[in-house]
């Protein structure tokens, strides 16, 4: 009894969350401010989103949303553009739709993409897809567990996950990712490109096992798919200098991040900037977070955090140092 208990406060609790976050995205979307930052600021720009497994009911109601407010335009659209030297204009508001990793559920969006003629990019893990190997953070027990294993060295991670009972090349029953058949079906209204081979986090990496992961991935889409790779996206959004260097030597025109912003003529190629969707978010929270206004909120938070620690510090060494002033008097008073 005190279990089902549990389980039933735990789902009022997700409930009541889902519902609080509902009202907050409402209330910033009515505010007018996502429609002020799409004119004055997204109006001359490129926004890349990133979805990854978004189902199709959810797919139906954001694309619905997203043309009545962006031009979608294709990733290469993006990059002939800076490749003419951004002679001609793109269309107002501009927008590139994205998804990472390659999950088995993408295929289900085709007939969609297809009615409405929406262009996406696809980044791949080669290693995973047309496999029945499995993306490794399925396999973490909870969120929280997900998060510490990204802190990890990658030898460390991969120790931790063996021990939960996943190897990289290890086969399921089970596919989580998109078959060959399916990536070859997608090719009309679809672009693939790379996501690495097993979805690491670079930096955790040592240098030989990310060139390896970022070498490897564009010769086997390349070789086994026949897919022109131009474009690379960072797993996790995680780079620094020597990733961007080591996608660079590979031959890849651009990287894509999940550094928050938008992108212009001088945006780095290799640090092109995304804003992640999550694959359930409601209309108000897509029109929200695709105009960068939540990103904006919580970097002012963070700065107040900061700034509220700071004062905190300040004061309280400010105490300490009176105490100590007040401690060392009698004694100074005694000498003298």
């Amino acid at each position: 009894m005190d279990h089902c208990r549990f389980w039933q406060g735990g789902n009022q609790a997700k409930r009541l969350q889902r519902t609080s976050r509902s009202i907050l995205f409402a209330v910033l979307r009515l505010s007018g401010i996502p429609l002020l930052v799409r004119e004055l600021i997204q109006r001359r720009r490129v926004t890349i989103v990133v979805y990854h497994a978004m189902p199709v009911w959810v797919a139906e109601r954001h694309l619905r949303a997203l043309k009545a407010r962006y031009h979608i335009i294709s990733l290469a659209d993006y990059l002939a553009w800076r490749k003419q030297g951004a002679r001609r204009a793109l269309p107002p508001r501009s927008l590139i739709i994205t998804l990472d990793d390659g999950h088995k559920n993408n295929f289900e969006l085709k007939p969609l993409l297809e009615q409405q003629q929406v262009p996406v990019t696809v980044f791949l893990c080669s290693g995973v897809v047309g496999t029945h190997r499995h993306y490794w953070w399925f396999h973490a027990n909870h969120t929280a567990e997900v998060h510490a294993l990204k802190e990890m060295p990658n030898d460390a991670r991969l120790q931790k996950l063996k021990e939960l009972g996943f190897e990289e090349t290890k086969q399921f029953a089970e596919r989580q990712a998109l078959s060959r058949i399916e990536i070859d079906q997608m090719r009309k209204i679809a672009d693939f490109q790379a996501h690495t081979v097993f979805h690491p986090i670079l930096p955790a990496c040592a240098e030989e096992r990310a060139r390896w992961e970022i070498v490897q991935c564009k010769r086997d889409l390349e070789q086994d798919s026949r897919i022109a790779v131009r474009a690379l996206a960072y797993p996790n959004g995680n780079y620094t200098e020597r990733e961007v260097n080591l996608a660079k030597e590979a031959g890849f025109e651009c990287a894509l991040s999940l550094d928050p912003g938008f992108n212009d003529a001088a945006t780095d190629l290799f640090r092109l900037k995304r804003i992640p969707l999550p694959d359930d978010a409601s209309v108000s929270e897509l029109l929200v977070k695709t105009s960068g206004l939540w990103e904006l909120i919580r970097a002012l938070r963070v700065k107040s955090s900061q700034a509220l620690r700071a004062v905190w510090l300040f004061n309280h060494r400010r105490g300490n140092g009176k105490k100590n002033g007040d401690a060392a008097s009698p004694s100074l008073c005694a000498k003298t």
